[in-house]
């Protein structure tokens, strides 16, 4: 009998329709890529094919989603659809009241406006770049008090997503409690990689907060796939539902902002959740006057029911395990190709360190926006620059250095085959083998906010 170290796993779920997609070939990319000046943003989607820019609206909904975005109830006030997904935030996520917004953003939008004012400064476990935003058009400073391991692409610890209580205590002794309005915690931190907060250190954090009287408002987009790591990884969890650990990390937090998008499946949706009446209130009327009505700001009824079948399927233990799984044999194979990546592996992408990857290019000439164009040109991947161009400006106009230079290579869920991932591993073994000849950018264009999505750059000679 045939000794076999551990068993094959398969997607939970089978096709009932294909996309075709568009093959280009060399030239045809290279004159995208410097039609878009080498922004993977500024790609024409048809152009692209494999599409790994972002798991942002971009996943495949399932026969159930799509059967419940029949029965969208597109009514202005009081749609039936939003309150079958508010049932389900509840049920499965335990927050009270909530409000739906377009988009995460939206909901950060309002958030910030509401609890920031000039002068408080807003600690986090690592910055994400439209958060930050909002957080500073309202008057606030991010500080990040993340732990030291996040910021180093090598470390193999396990919850990289961890707030170091110190740091936070520090901030806390320097500007005093009352200057910070709330702590934002992301569950699985996109900017470090994808990586996890464990539930010990949240806990921690809790009591701290609660000391001090300040709230923590959670960035939930992928908190299932955080529960999952901490299914697999954090002590005493092993055999606890990833449902309810998602529902402990919440109980842990006093609100969240929550794109739809990542986790539950859907094109397009998000909301504020908040547990006081008070902000509540004050989002609720907000809500009309930068998305839509409080029934259904800015969403489609269609999409509501959608989330609320999405939010269920999120949950499954085997969808994560299907989900984070494909993540992980893509790290592994480009690992097996000698490719510098953020390790441990993340849960909706792979990081591959730029820096590492690209040593002889200075920061300052955009080696991950560099990386991410190279990668286009080679097999017509897109991946996104998760570096220099992200991090932007200083209040006083010098670019933000941050220490971790990344490609992110983000995978949709339930869209991508294994052969996909090995094409796009391939890809990236191709580019490496010829690294030492490839030069940086300049930036010829920057936007005033969030350049990333559109900043156009040239290539050096």
């Amino acid at each position: 009998m045939a000794k076999i170290d551990k068993r094959s796993w398969a997607e939970p779920y089978r096709m009932k329709m294909v996309e075709l997609l568009k093959v280009t070939t060399r030239p045809q990319r290279v004159k995208a890529l410097k039609e878009a000046g080498f922004n993977t943003f500024l790609l024409r989607a048809e152009d692209v094919y494999i599409d790994l820019l972002t798991d942002s609206g971009t996943n495949a909904m399932s026969d159930q989603q799509w059967a419940a975005f029949m029965t969208g109830d597109e009514a202005y006030a009081g749609s039936k659809s939003y309150y079958n997904m508010e049932k389900a935030i509840r049920q499965y996520y335990g927050y009270k009241y909530i409000v739906p917004t377009h988009q995460g953003r939206g909901a950060e939008h309002i958030l910030s406006k509401i609890l920031i004012k000039k002068g408080d400064y807003v600690p986090g476990n690592m910055y994400f770049t439209t958060t930050r935003l909002h957080q500073e058009l309202a008057g606030g400073k991010f500080e990040d008090i993340i732990i030291d391991e996040a910021h180093d692409a090598t470390s193999e610890f396990p919850f990289k997503g961890n707030v170091d209580l110190n740091k936070l205590e520090r901030l806390v002794k320097k500007v005093g409690s009352s200057k910070i309005p709330y702590v934002c915690i992301a569950t699985n931190v996109n900017m470090a990689g994808g990586q996890p907060i464990s539930i010990a250190n949240l806990k921690e954090l809790r009591k701290f907060t609660k000391k001090h009287g300040i709230r923590i408002i959670h960035d939930m987009t992928r908190v299932a796939e955080n529960a999952y790591f901490i299914q697999q990884r954090e002590k005493g969890y092993g055999s606890v539902k990833v449902r309810d650990i998602v529902k402990e990390i919440c109980s842990l937090t006093d609100g969240a902002t929550m794109s739809a998008k990542k986790d539950a499946l859907v094109n397009i949706g998000g909301f504020l959740a908040i547990n006081d009446w008070d902000t509540f209130e004050e989002a609720r009327n907000m809500v009309v006057a930068y998305e839509g009505l409080h029934t259904y700001g800015g969403i489609a009824g269609r999409d509501m029911e959608a989330i609320a079948v999405g939010i269920r399927e999120s949950l499954s233990d085997a969808h994560q395990a299907a989900r984070v799984g494909q993540v992980e044999y893509l790290g592994k194979k480009m690992e097996s190709y000698g490719i510098p990546t953020v390790k441990p592996f993340g849960g909706h992408g792979i990081f591959v360190d730029a820096k590492a990857f690209l040593p002889h290019i200075s920061q300052d000439e955009f080696p991950a926006q560099t990386l991410a164009g190279e990668v286009y040109v080679d097999s017509g991947v897109r991946t996104m620059e998760r570096g220099i161009v992200s991090a932007g400006r200083k209040p006083n106009g010098e670019n933000y250095h941050p220490k971790l230079e990344l490609v992110r290579f983000t995978l949709p869920r339930r869209v991508y085959t294994q052969a996909h991932m090995d094409v796009v591993a391939e890809s990236v073994a191709m580019v490496y083998d010829r690294r030492k000849k490839i030069k940086g950018l300049k930036m010829v264009y920057e936007p005033k906010y969030l350049r990333f999505f559109q900043a156009r750059f040239e290539q050096l000679k």
